[in-house]
């Protein structure tokens, strides 16, 4: 495996109890979310029945981002605020807990739906560190988990609409399904021996575990420092033994060091990978977890030689509105 460079976490999450009304406008719940792709599946449960408002602004790294003082008055009228939790988003962690309301509920999804023995801990995420990697929404079994937890909590907080939240979560398990066909279908037809990811952050563990494929390293950057010349010559000679036409960068994080390792590797540099920006604007069909997921895996199977056509071909369309306020 290949070194990567620093990694930021702190220690995980814990969840805060109550149950009661919705305390939102005209009673309903007040929910608070963190990062885009956590926003859009809550809010593809809550649909038009609760107000979800996210923190952590598109484009920004999840892992470092300290919010705004007015953060703590949204926080503190929540009635529910789900974080990823695995310490992805820590400094909202300890906002929401010094600053939630009584009665408050505060979700960690990925704490909740990875059990401990299924963490994965690798060169991003060492295990001596005790911080496993958090990038969970990235293999839809972990979003899908996602969506049914926050059906769940928004049942139990809201029972008169409980069965409009589990009918939501029904919608977005069966677009789960037919993301994951054509996932499968597209993935396929990437040569085996290319089935390996050189990223600009270590976002795929889990969704490598699940369809098999390999990550041989990442540049993940948290101290603001580039990789030393002794770390990007290892990427180097691993990027040209593996055979991969193609090495992953982002187009929020612009990458320098990924852009050489590929030209001195004399393979493509592709820098169009989101893991928490969505594609598009508030309102278009594509700003959603479920277009996030197209067009990250449509691009990564195109770059590696395959045929994307399954994924470009998927309806990422919900029937539930989405409703949320996404922060700028």
């Amino acid at each position: 495996m290949a070194a990567t460079v620093a990694v930021l976490a702190a220690v995980a999450l814990a969840g805060c109890g109550g149950h009661g009304a919705g305390a939102g406008t005209g009673g309903r719940l007040r929910i608070a979310t963190t990062v885009a792709p956590i926003t859009s599946i809550v809010a593809g449960v809550a649909g038009d029945r609760a107000d979800v408002t996210g923190i952590v602004p598109e484009g920004a790294d999840s892992h470092t981002f300290e919010p705004r003082p007015s953060v703590a008055e949204l926080l503190s009228t929540a009635d529910v605020v789900f974080l990823n939790g695995l310490s992805l988003e820590e400094p909202v962690r300890r906002l929401a807990e010094s600053s939630a309301g009584d009665g408050a509920e505060i979700v960690e999804l990925g704490t909740r739906a990875l059990p401990e023995e299924d963490y994965i801990f690798d060169f991003s995420f060492p295990e001596e560190d005790g911080r496993p990697n958090p990038h969970l929404w990235t293999d839809p079994t972990y979003a899908r988990a996602y969506a049914e937890i926050a059906g769940d909590t928004l049942a139990a907080r809201d029972p008169d609409n409980g069965a409009y939240y589990r009918g939501n979560v029904e919608a977005f398990s069966a677009a789960v399904d037919r993301l994951d066909a054509a996932m499968r279908r597209a993935l396929a037809t990437v040569a085996p021996e290319r089935r390996k990811l050189l990223t600009y952050h270590d976002a795929y563990a889990y969704f490598a575990r699940t369809y098999g494929w390999e990550v041989i390293g990442a540049i993940q950057v948290s101290d603001f420092e580039d990789p030393s010349p002794r770390e990007v010559a290892r990427l180097i000679d691993q990027v040209r033994a593996s055979g991969v036409p193609a090495i992953f960068g982002s187009e929020v994080f612009p990458s320098p060091v990924l852009e050489r390792i590929g030209r001195e590797a004399g393979v493509s540099y592709v820098d169009t990978l989101r893991d928490d920006d969505l594609p598009g604007a508030p309102g278009d069909p594509e700003h959603s977890w479920l277009g996030l997921m197209r067009a990250n895996y449509a691009t990564i199977t195109r770059a590696l030689g395959g045929d994307p056509s399954p994924l470009e071909a998927l309806d990422v369309s919900l029937p539930a509105p989405d409703r949320a306020v996404y922060p700028q």
